[in-house]
């Protein structure tokens, strides 16, 4: 795999289509939920070639919780499954996982799983997979400006200190760098409560194909796009 002139740090993906995807050959939704996995597989190795240090992948978001009940069932086993599956082949890669979002709402065996998998990757030095799990920015932002107010509230932090900083470091992705390319698989144009303060600056890609047709040579083409835009973050 050729390496474009300019490759993003981070790369956010909102992984649409699943269930289009199903529906469109007469399957139940959590065969599209599967297939999904497989792109997942194929993002994060085509991100090791790649060199991207960072991978942010839109699992399940917190609006996801209104979904009938056996479709959340059916996503948390096979998250479940993937990290059971998947995880001694993300250790070998390198890879280190972490997670970002409400994950004291996910079932137990999901936590200690989740859990664990970190724990085994911990100290890889490869790509970082963030998953973003029952996670929601306004929820972020929300529980962000409520940390900040107890410290104000208790001395800790004075008014007149808070800036873009102080808040960047109380959400859920203080230790990550903001993410410079956004891709949004199934051709929806919105960015569905997905790190609204921090994709204000990056460069956005929109592909119409649903995410478990994303494959490698579609990520590339996306890594392409983006180094062929100059980015000014609002000089000229």
């Amino acid at each position: 795999m050729s390496t474009p002139s300019s490759l993003p740090e981070h790369i956010a993906i909102i992984m649409d289509g699943n269930g289009r995807w199903a529906k469109e050959r007469g399957l139940p939704r959590r065969d599209g939920h599967r297939a999904g996995a497989e792109s997942v597989r194929e993002a994060v190795e085509a991100c090791k070639e790649l060199g991207v240090s960072y991978l942010t992948l839109y699992a399940f978001s917190s609006e996801n919780w209104r979904r009938p009940k056996t479709e959340i069932d059916a996503l948390m086993l096979l998250l479940d499954r993937f990290l059971v599956d998947k995880l001694d082949e993300l250790d070998r890669q390198n890879v280190r996982l972490h997670t970002i979002g409400q994950i004291d709402r996910l079932p137990p065996k999901n936590q200690k799983r989740l859990a664990g998998a970190k724990a085994k990757t911990a100290n890889n030095t490869g790509v970082n997979l963030i998953l973003a799990l029952s996670y929601g920015a306004r929820e972020e932002l929300t529980e962000a400006t409520r940390l900040i107010a107890e410290k104000v509230k208790t001395g800790e932090l004075a008014p007149g200190e808070i800036n873009t900083e102080t808040l960047s470091q109380h959400l859920h992705t203080a230790a990550f760098p903001d993410p410079d390319l956004l891709i949004r698989t199934s051709g929806e144009l919105r960015l569905s409560n997905f790190l609204l303060w921090q994709l204000s600056y990056a460069e956005i890609v929109v592909t119409k194909r649903y995410w478990p047709d994303f494959k490698k040579a579609d990520l590339l083409a996306a890594i392409e796009e983006y180094s062929r835009r100059h980015r000014r973050f609002g000089g000229l």
